[in-house]
């Protein structure tokens, strides 16, 4: 095979952005190609200056076209979008969008939300609870890493904005890049995540918003952050049943809801407040997880440190399934606080097994759920 900047192009075709997630010929990235002998040289223009990633877009360029017989050396010539490039960008990245697309309100009004349409097979679920420390972000973060573990595309939107954990638990610290407005969001595990946490100057900064705040921070993260369509998008909701749960239902109306207890009378009767609401305003409920249920000992024996039964009773009065149950064990909270989800730190193991098997019971429904026209937004 002849080497030509063709034969070139064609090598670097599979190069992804590290953070677009997509092919640098695509993005029109690829700004010329010389062959001298066995050098080759390769201009990419990165998307911004100071591109944090730029050795990492180095080095793949590098080794896609290094493998080309008769290439000895590669040079990569890095310049930068210009602002009509970036704008184009934009353009492309956020076009081909076609079916129902509702419309933010507030601050971003008259906005197309792109991942409620109904043409990309995008299944929106909030994971929910009535009252805090259930677990919701552990099993938030290790079904999204599962789900992305089989192959799917997966994003992860941070909406506990008083107790934001998820970057953490996915092990991101990087901030998100913004192209001409567009926020493209940072990934950890194959999940594309974001949460107020990327916007605050460290973990200790409270946030002290009221609901107009919350409200409008949900509109900019669903109109300017690139979730490019993800088969599923995840929904890490605040405890209890205020302002997000319904600026999601008004934003989202073909989301569903999975609500996350514990087995003790307490936590349930708390959660199924959530569940009570979701029926309300018309949010449909998948099913119950029930956290915390069990910790094995040395010995084999399970003790149930939490009581038992809450999740089935809370699943029977809400009258939808019990999808799983989750064991307790010191490696999940241990995972979420160095940033490794157990389902990749410990993939054979009894939590690890759980929380797959409810990232089964999920796929198994497939990522899209239809559009319903009846629901419109408020």
């Amino acid at each position: 095979m002849a080497l030509t900047p063709d034969t070139v192009l064609d090598a670097l075709r599979p190069v992804q952005d590290p953070e677009i997630q997509r092919s640098i010929v695509d993005l029109d990235m690829v700004r010329g190609i010389a062959i001298d002998g066995g050098t080759v040289h390769v201009g990419v223009a990165l998307t911004v200056a100071g591109c944090p990633l730029r050795t990492e877009i180095t080095n793949r360029v590098t080794q896609a076209v290094i493998a080309l017989p008769g290439v000895h050396a590669v040079d990569v010539d890095l310049t930068v979008m210009t602002d009509e490039e970036r704008a184009a960008l934009r353009a492309k990245l956020q076009g081909g969008t076609s079916g129902h697309q509702p419309q933010a309100m507030g601050h971003a009004e008259g906005a197309a939300i792109p991942s409620t349409t109904a043409g990309p097979n995008t299944r929106i679920i909030g994971i929910a609870s009535g009252k805090g420390g259930v677990g919701k972000s552990s099993v938030t973060v290790n079904l999204a890493v599962a789900l992305a573990q089989r192959g799917s595309s997966v994003g992860v939107l941070d909406a506990d904005v008083y107790g934001f954990s998820v970057p953490k638990m996915l092990g991101i610290d990087q901030d998100p890049m913004q192209i001409d407005g567009m926020i493209i969001p940072p990934v950890g595990y194959g999940v594309k995540c974001m949460s107020v946490g990327m916007l605050v100057e460290d973990d200790e900064t409270p946030v002290m918003w009221r609901g107009p705040m919350l409200h409008k921070l949900l509109e900019e993260f669903l109109t300017k952050v690139l979730w490019d369509a993800p088969e599923y998008l995840l929904f890490d909701m605040p405890p209890g049943t205020g302002d997000v749960a319904l600026s999601m239902h008004n934003y989202l109306p073909q989301a569903e809801l999975i609500v996350v207890t514990t087995p003790q009378p307490a936590a349930q009767r708390v959660a199924q407040r959530s569940g009570t609401m979701a029926g309300k305003i018309g949010t449909p409920l998948m099913g119950v997880v029930e956290n915390m249920s069990w910790f094995t000992g040395d010995d084999g024996h399970r003790y149930e440190l939490f009581g038992s039964g809450g999740g089935q009773l809370l699943a029977d009065k809400l009258g939808v399934p019990l999808i799983g149950q989750v064991p307790f064990v010191p490696a999940l909270r241990e995972g979420g606080d160095v940033g490794v989800p157990i389902v990749v730190s410990d993939p054979g193991g009894e939590v690890a097994a759980a929380l797959e098997s409810i990232a089964g019971w999920v796929a198994a429904r497939g990522p899209k759920r239809r559009f319903r026209p009846e629901l419109t937004i408020r």
